[in-house]
């Protein structure tokens, strides 16, 4: 159930007539995090909506699906890390412009063969690590989980994945992943970025005005507010 603040932040960006930005953050960081990003988009023409997570995890697909449901005009979204991957899931039921994930969390229940070469099988052989895979990875999780993400979706829209350079969370191998899967998609464009430096803090640490506007000049290639 959103707050009494979500729906506030709800009415007030139907009530300007203009392209809302939701902006969801991960649950290690308060939903105010994103302020200095939505003055910048909202100095761009957009209205930003940024909510906080709900109580239990679990329904948090069901709870931003409903708030942005609730906006009279589709927005845009943009995620980081947990939140990256509920902007993904969101894009892939077609309810956005366009989305922007940073250093995004991978999906549940899709462990690719190359981060499980990374991360699980990294001290053996390719051949051994390609073998234990085929025989004991599970590649896909239930088609009813609703964290799954649909990357091939004809309404998912526009895609930025972002991912830092020094990010241990989200290494480059694990966003390129989620790339890969995104990028089979053939009614819209998929892209990535790796960016110098940075690391998982990026979307609030000191390099974050460079991080908000590669976001930023992405979205306004496809949306005007």
């Amino acid at each position: 159930m959103s707050s009494a603040y979500d729906l506030d932040q709800v009415r007030h960006a139907n009530a300007t007539g203009r392209v809302p930005v939701v902006f969801v953050h991960d649950p290690w960081l308060l939903a105010e995090s994103w302020e200095p990003w939505a003055e910048v988009f909202g100095q761009a023409g957009f209205v930003p909506v940024i909510p906080a997570w709900p109580a239990a995890a679990g329904e948090a697909v069901g709870h931003f699906a409903g708030l942005v449901g609730g906006l009279a005009r589709r927005p845009c979204v943009v995620g980081h890390a947990a939140g990256g991957l509920v902007a993904q899931v969101l894009a892939g039921l077609g309810l956005v412009r366009a989305c922007v994930a940073v250093s995004p969390a991978p999906f549940r229940g899709a462990l690719t063969y190359g981060r499980f070469r990374h991360a699980v099988a990294n001290a053996v052989g390719e051949e051994e690590a390609r073998r234990l895979y085929d025989r004991y990875a599970v590649p896909a999780g239930e088609a009813a989980d609703p964290w799954s993400v649909d990357g091939t979706s004809p309404d998912r829209g526009p895609l930025l994945l972002v991912a830092g350079e020094m990010d241990r969370v989200v290494p480059w191998a694990a966003a390129h992943d989620s790339y890969l899967c995104q990028a089979r998609n053939e009614h819209h464009l998929t892209e990535i970025v790796e960016l110098p430096g940075r690391g998982h803090s990026m979307t609030v640490d000191n390099g974050w005005r460079e991080v908000c506007g590669t976001a930023l000049t992405f979205i306004q290639r496809f949306v005007e507010p």
